[in-house]
């Protein structure tokens, strides 16, 4: 299942890092505000290379995320992560998207306006039945 969401990068937090008995690790934290009516602010981890990918984008950027969701019992209490693995900047249409959004206009194309033309014309019906 490919998870994906598109927003604003709010802020990137400080890098962790650690050893383990697999090497060491290092996770960077990062906050995305989707574009919506009601805009709604996402926790996404990166680990590994992609908080070398992070480090290349700024706040305000438009990024698509892709991601997975997994949760972890500990001491009775579930711990839930969205793990980036995949993290992309928008281009030009993106930030056209995120001005048609904070601007409440309508992503959708116009309606086509209906042709009447057809009205006051005599229908002929060619069908056997």
């Amino acid at each position: 299942m490919a998870l994906e969401i598109t927003g604003k990068l709010v802020k990137t937090l400080p890098v962790q890092s650690g050893t383990n008995a697999r090497g060491t690790w290092s996770k960077q934290e990062f906050i995305l505000e989707t574009m919506e009516q009601y805009p709604r602010k996402v926790c996404i981890s990166a680990w590994s290379e992609r908080v070398n990918e992070l480090s290349a984008f700024l706040a305000g950027d438009i990024l698509k995320v892709s991601f997975s969701i997994e949760s972890r019992e500990y001491n009775e209490r579930w711990y839930t992560d969205v793990r980036a693995w995949r993290i992309e900047k928008q281009t030009a249409a993106g930030a056209v998207t995120e001005a048609a959004a904070s601007a409440n206009i309508p992503l959708q194309p116009p309606l086509p306006t209906e042709d009447t033309s057809f009205i006051n014309q005599q229908v002929v019906d060619d069908l056997p039945f």
